[in-house]
């Protein structure tokens, strides 16, 4: 599946206030995200057996997925499509890589 397709399919099941549509997908997606952050947590707190690891992995895979539809949803609102973001992400790191500033901080580095 190409990802404008898969925003295109997922914008159908989209349900929120058109006025606070750019806060409401935001928060959702730092939600979501949130939610990996708090299982991967738990994962150090309480650790884990080999066959526990591939349930876990299959809950993470199911966050990334909400994640995935809120990142749609992000760009939707914002007007682009997630082919652009991704081919836009990979000449920033391209360009990163060929500057040699992966490694360090910063936006515009």
């Amino acid at each position: 599946m190409k990802l404008d397709e898969y925003q295109q399919l997922a914008m159908k099941t989209a349900i929120f206030p058109k006025n606070e549509s750019f806060s409401y997908t935001t928060l959702g997606l730092v939600g979501e995200a949130g939610e990996i952050a708090n299982k991967v947590k738990k994962f150090i707190r309480d650790g884990y057996d080999q066959e526990e690891l591939h349930q876990k992995k299959e809950e993470v895979a199911d966050e990334l997925g909400d994640v995935l539809w809120y990142v749609a949803a992000v760009a939707e609102v914002m007007g682009t499509n997630l082919e652009a973001v991704a081919k836009n992400n990979l000449w920033k790191l391209a360009e990163r890589q060929r500057k040699g500033t992966l490694r360090g901080s910063g936006d515009k580095r």
